[in-house]
């Protein structure tokens, strides 16, 4: 759409806000937000493909299919991602309904904040203090005990690896493995 048509598109919509019953409508809305979803709204209905006169010799069947994928992408490019409102005449009142999709520029421009990717302070404090309490924990176990979690934990092998290797049924590498962590359990509340 050209710059023509959206510099008259705040006039057409303030005619049309002045004509309804409604005259607070404009206070309800930033006038970019309006102009905005106007402008889309326009360029959805500039789109439309006359089918039947650009294919004469192609059958209803096609051209109803043709005419179908186009209200899909008609859906998936304006229906989704534009701004509706919804007036209510007889109360005065309007809904404004966001888009279903946003895009980073229109959060940047709604002034939107994203959480950091980055580790919090407080999280990473607490985490180094709870590996060195483990790690404390750890000291306090068997060395057999010490080489069952060093092996199912710290180098990542699973219970019938190391049940092969030490010639134990699995069953009894898991039901020690669920003792040793009660274990630490209990020696990381004290």
């Amino acid at each position: 759409m050209g710059n023509r048509a959206h510099k008259y598109v705040p006039v057409f919509l303030l005619a049309v806000i002045s004509c309804c019953r409604v005259p607070s409508l404009i206070f309800h809305f930033q006038i970019s937000t309006i102009t905005r979803w106007m402008t889309d709204t326009m360029a959805k209905y500039q789109k439309i493909t006359d089918y039947q006169a650009k294919y004469l010799d192609v059958s209803k069947g096609i051209i109803d299919v043709l005419e179908k994928n186009d209200r899909q992408m008609e859906y998936l490019q304006y229906d989704i991602k534009a701004e509706r409102c919804r007036i209510d005449s007889t109360s005065g009142t309007v809904t404004y309904l966001p888009s279903r999709e946003d895009s980073y520029e229109r959060l940047l421009e709604g002034n939107k904040q994203f959480p950091s990717d980055d580790e919090d302070v407080d999280d990473a404090a607490i985490k180094a203090v709870m590996i060195e309490k483990m790690l404390t924990c750890l000291n306090h176990l068997s060395t057999e005990e010490q080489e069952l979690i060093t092996a199912l934990f710290f180098k990542s092998k699973s219970e019938h690896q190391v049940s092969r290797e030490a010639s134990i049924p699995q069953r009894t590498i898991h039901d020690r493995k669920i003792k040793i962590l009660a274990k630490l359990k209990k020696l990381m509340e004290k």
